[in-house]
């Protein structure tokens, strides 16, 4: 057939090269992860985006003690100030709505 033929390794590396460099400069863009958590043992745990201080505004409301958020799935998990597992960890809830993240600082805080 005149018109198609195989796609060489060298044109799928530069097609995911490209992509990569693109998905960077997304990432350097001031939005917020679409999920974060604050826990360091979860996948979603981002540290440079914590040091930017991410804000939470769930069903239009500022939100404080949030441990994780999920835009795309749009849900929080909140802390309950004064519950504790058996662990010593914060107990959380899960809450579904709205999920608005937004950074308060303009750079990440100088150490």
């Amino acid at each position: 057939m005149p018109g198609r033929g195989r796609v060489s390794s060298l044109e799928i590396n530069s097609t995911l090269q490209s992509t990569k460099a693109i998905m960077s400069e997304e990432q350097s863009t001031d939005v917020p992860p679409k999920h974060l958590s604050i826990d360091p043992r979860s996948d979603f745990y981002n540290e440079e985006a914590l040091l930017r201080d991410v804000g939470i505004r769930f069903n239009g409301v500022e939100t404080t003690h949030v441990h994780e958020y999920d835009v795309d799935e749009g849900w929080v998990r909140v802390e309950i100030p004064t519950a504790k597992d058996r662990r010593g960890n914060p107990m959380v809830i899960k809450r579904s709505g709205t999920v608005e993240p937004y950074f308060r600082s303009a750079e990440p805080a100088a150490e």
